[in-house]
């Protein structure tokens, strides 16, 4: 689902070791993903918070990593069989139009939105079949970033989840970007 879909090249960029100065997916994910959780990732790209969250939830959990380009989903691939995780992280194409998790409804603890919410041509659609594949009570983690997405955009868009069945479930932090946590009602 994509307005302006990220470049495969620049995945390799996404994926750099020295993001995580910048960006750790432990830090900011430990709170809140535990072992046995099940974890969507639309936009998951090759894979930079989706091997994270796949150590998080543990052996009896599992990410469903969500991407519309074949090439991305091909190295994230790679890259989980490498760090011995391929079989945590299920595997998914969409399609601009459709996430592809109509068998997931009311399946899912948690859905990690990461830096590509601006990206989808339809917002109201997508959060939407984020709503449906969260179990009642699921969380829903927005983050974008400030370079991208400014305060008002980004706030329109949390209002339309909220509009969609979602209420705040934690702080939203701007030292790194836009970033917020949400509960289905």
């Amino acid at each position: 689902m994509a307005k302006r879909v990220c470049p495969f090249w620049v995945g390799y960029l996404l994926i750099h070791p020295i993001r995580k100065l910048l960006e750790n997916p432990y830090k900011l994910f430990g709170n809140f993903v535990s072992e046995g959780m099940v974890v969507l990732e639309p936009g998951s790209g090759m894979g930079y918070f989706t091997i994270p969250l796949a150590h998080l939830v543990g052996p009896s959990g599992k990410v469903i990593a969500i991407d519309i380009e074949p090439k991305m989903i091909a190295v994230l691939e790679k890259r989980a069989l490498k760090a011995g995780m391929i079989n945590r992280i299920e595997r998914r194409l969409c399609r601009p139009d459709r996430l592809n998790v109509e068998n997931l409804r009311e399946s899912v603890d948690l859905a990690v939105v990461i830096h590509m919410l601006h990206e989808t041509p339809d917002q109201e659609k997508f959060l939407e079949e984020i709503r449906q594949a969260l179990k009642k009570g699921g969380r829903l983690l927005i983050k974008e970033p400030k370079g991208h997405v400014s305060k008002r955009d980004f706030e329109n868009s949390v209002a339309l989840a909220r509009r969609h069945g979602f209420n705040p479930d934690g702080l939203q932090f701007n030292s790194e970007g836009h970033k917020v946590l949400l509960k289905k009602r």
